[in-house]
């Protein structure tokens, strides 16, 4: 999945400003502890922190976008 697509995904979910709040604020412990934003500058794959989104939202995250 590249950057852009998650972002869309993202954005789509929750709303362009919430998008950039969970990314930047909530820990996932799909994500080892870590943030969207620290797993991905640390270089985690997208589709990762994708998956790891839907399992911390599943009743949030439309299945089309699964």
């Amino acid at each position: 999945m590249r950057l852009t697509e998650f972002w869309a995904r993202l954005e789509e979910t929750f709303g362009p400003a919430y998008a950039r709040s969970i990314a930047a604020d909530q820990v996932l412990t799909q994500l080892g502890g870590r943030t969207v934003d620290q797993a991905l500058a640390e270089g985690v794959e997208t589709l990762r922190v994708w998956r790891a989104v839907c399992a911390a939202y599943p009743d949030r995250v439309p299945a089309r976008l699964r």
